[in-house]
């Protein structure tokens, strides 16, 4: 198929469940390799990599909320609700993302990489997500 074919086909629903799987996903990465860095370099480092992989979730559930209201922005016209709420929850998200980014660095004396891994936890999963519903479009 080709790349066109297969947009035409991406639905809202497939959107929902790729964010969903890739939150899923994240978890259980998580909980599999947060006993590992906390036994290899700490619980500080486990802590950060923790860290990270909340604010990646968060940044991935955020961005469900906002695409899901834009979406039925949408498909509804000018009879939807306003976008208020959810843009004000993603800033506030955002500002709160800075601060305990912040503050985890400042207090917890553990490893960036840590932290940067749990950030990268988010990225990865969307894109084994991804890759996983392109496998199913293609056979």
């Amino acid at each position: 198929m080709t790349g066109m074919r297969l947009m035409e086909q991406f639905t809202d629903e497939d959107f929902k469940r790729t964010i969903w799987g890739a939150l899923r996903l994240m978890a259980i990465v998580l909980v599999v390799t947060l006993p590992l860095v906390w036994w290899k370099a700490g619980w500080q480092s486990a802590a950060l990599l923790a860290v990270g992989a909340v604010i990646s979730g968060s940044g991935l559930y955020e961005w469900l909320r906002l695409m899901t209201a834009v979406m039925a922005r949408m498909d509804l016209g000018g009879e939807a609700k306003p976008l208020g709420m959810v843009l004000t929850g993603f800033f506030i998200r955002l500002g709160l993302t800075i601060v305990v980014l912040y503050v985890s660095l400042r207090f917890l004396d553990g490893s960036v990489y840590a932290l940067a891994g749990g950030l990268a936890l988010g990225v990865f999963s969307l894109s084994v997500e991804g890759l996983r519903l392109m496998k199913a479009w293609t056979v």
